[in-house]
C-alpha cells in the first residue's frame, strides 16, 4: 500500500513514522511518500523517517518530493497534515483576537475562523488533485479546524474522513486509569471536533458496561486537573468535556491568562527549530522524547487505525472520526460534520447510534455547528459580510461590536491568504 502525507515537512511526521513502524501488522504500507514544498525540512524529516523504519525492520520505501501530483499519484490513502502560513500565522490568531477581549485559539473563536478561511481553498485545491491523480484514494483529514475542513471536502464529493487525537488521548488516560488495555476502552464520544464530551466509557463495546461514573468518582481530581476545570463541573455534568471546552466554560479566566503569558506558538516555533535539529543527527535512528511536547499524542495510532479500516487491511471496526451527521443526532442537518464513534470500513465511516444528548450539550452544539456553516461559506466563497456573519453567530462571540473589530483584524492579518480580500 501507498500512504502519501501533505505537509510530510511537519516535525509532527516522525511521531506517524514511528506508528506506521511499530503497527505493520495492522497497515501493510509498501511506500510512504512524504510531500511538502520546504526542501530543507523535508530533507531532514525524510532521513529521520528512513532511519525510523530502518531501525525497527520496516521494509517500507519512504520517497520525499515537493511535487504534489507526482507524491499523491497512485496513493491509497492521503494524509493532510499542513498549517497554511506556519506558526507565525498562528501567532496571530493567537493574539489579535485578544484586542477585542476574545480567545485567541488557532482553532476555537475568531483565530479559528482565520485558520479555515486560509486553509479551506488550499485544502480543496489538494483534493482536487488527489481525484485526478488517484481517484479512489481515501483522504484523511488531520489538518484543523477538522470539522470544517472535512465538511468542505465531503460537500466537493470527496473520499474523506476527518481524524483528531482528542478522543484517542482520552482512551488511552481511562485505559491507565482503569488498568485495561486502550482496546478494550470504548468512548461514547459526542459532539463536534474540539467541542466534545465524552459521556459513557464503556469496557468492551458498545454494549460493555458504562464505568464513567465510577471514573468520575475515583478519579475525577487527576481529570479535572488535566483539563484545568474544577472538580465540581465535571460531577455536575457527569461527564468528561475535552480539554477545548474551557474555552467555553471558563472563556473570561482564559482570555485573562493569555494576556500575561507568550502564544503558544511562539513556544511551538521554538520547539520545533530544536526538533528539526534533532533530525538532523544521522546517528538519530527514533522520535525524541522531546515530540511528545509538541502536541498530537497517539496521533499515530489513530492514523493507521483509521487509514487500515478504510482500506480493508484490518483496524478497529469503531473508531472516533469526524464525518456527515446523517440523522444521528437529529437537531443537526444531516450534512453536518460531527465527531463521534462511529463504524469504519472501505464503505467509509457510519456513525453508530447516539442517545438523545443533555440539552447542556445539544444547545452548543448547535450553535457552534450553525457557525460552522457560516465559516465555510465565508472559507469558500469569501467576503467581509460572510466573515461578519460567521463571527456574529458564534458563542465566544455574538456581539455585533466584537464581530466588526474582529473582521476588521482578521481581514488586516490575512490578507496574504485572502484572494478576495
Amino acid at each position: 500500500m501507498k500512504l502519501a502525507v501533505v505537509g510530510g515537512g511537519s516535525t509532527y511526521t516522525p511521531e506517524l513514522v514511528d506508528g506506521l513502524a511499530r503497527l505493520r501488522d495492522v497497515l501493510p504500507l509498501g511506500e510512504l511518500v512524504l510531500i511538502d514544498p520546504a526542501a530543507d525540512r523535508l530533507e531532514l524529516v525524510g532521513g529521520l523517517a528512513r532511519r525510523i523504519l530502518a531501525r525497527q525492520g520496516h521494509p517500507a520505501a519512504v520517497t520525499t518530493t515537493g511535487d504534489l501530483d507526482d507524491g499523491v499519484a497512485g496513493a491509497d490513502a492521503v494524509l493532510l497534515q499542513l498549517r497554511v502560513g506556519g506558526q507565525a500565522a498562528r501567532e496571530q490568531d493567537e493574539t489579535w483576537p485578544l484586542e477585542c477581549g476574545c480567545v485567541g485559539q488557532e482553532t476555537t473563536g475568531a483565530g479559528g475562523l482565520a485558520k479555515a478561511l486560509r486553509t479551506v481553498p488550499v485544502v480543496l485545491d489538494i483534493a482536487e488533485r488527489v481525484r485526478r491523480a488517484s481517484p479512489r484514494a481515501w483522504i484523511i483529514d488531520f489538518t484543523n479546524p477538522v470539522g470544517i475542513v472535512t465538511r468542505a471536502l465531503l460537500q466537493a464529493g470527496h473520499r474523506a474522513v476527518g481524524l483528531c487525537n482528542v478522543a484517542i488521548g482520552f482512551q488511552r488516560r481511562f485505559a491507565g486509569l482503569l488498568g485495561v488495555a486502550p482496546g478494550e476502552v470504548h468512548l461514547e464520544h459526542l459532539g463536534l471536533n474540539h467541542l466534545t464530551w465524552e459521556t459513557g466509557v464503556r469496557i468492551g463495546g458498545p454494549e460493555g458496561e458504562d464505568v464513567l461514573p465510577e471514573l468520575l468518582s475515583e478519579h475525577g481530581d487527576a481529570l479535572a486537573g488535566a483539563l484545568r476545570l474544577p472538580r465540581r463541573i465535571l460531577d455536575r455534568l457527569g461527564a468528561v468535556p475535552s480539554y477545548y471546552l474551557r474555552y467555553f466554560y471558563a472563556h473570561d479566566e482564559v482570555v485573562e491568562e493569555s494576556r500575561t503569558r507568550p502564544p503558544r506558538a511562539a513556544e511551538v516555533a521554538a520547539m520545533e527549530r530544536r526538533l528539526l535539529e534533532m533530525y538532523g543527527d544521522p546517528a538519530l535512528d527514533e522520535k525524541p522524547e522531546l515530540l511528545a511536547a509538541r502536541g498530537g499524542a497517539y496521533y499515530s495510532e489513530a492514523a493507521v487505525e483509521l487509514a487500515a479500516a478504510l482500506l480493508g487491511a484490518g483496524g478497529s471496526p469503531y473508531q472516533v472520526v469526524n464525518t456527515y451527521n446523517d440523522g444521528t443526532l437529529p437537531f443537526l442537518p444531516d450534512d453536518a460534520v460531527i465527531e463521534v464513534q462511529a463504524a469504519v470500513g472501505p464503505g467509509g465511516a457510519r456513525p453508530l447510534p447516539v442517545p438523545g444528548p443533555d440539552p447542556l450539550y445539544a444547545g452548543l452544539i448547535a450553535q457552534v455547528a450553525a457557525y460552522e456553516r457560516l465559516a465555510l461559506e465565508a472559507a469558500v466563497r469569501g467576503g467581509r459580510d460572510r466573515v461578519f456573519r460567521a463571527l456574529l453567530a458564534h458563542p465566544l462571540i455574538g456581539q455585533y461590536g466584537y464581530a466588526e473589530a474582529l473582521t476588521d483584524r482578521l481581514v488586516a492579518h490575512n490578507t496574504e491568504h485572502l484572494a478576495w480580500a
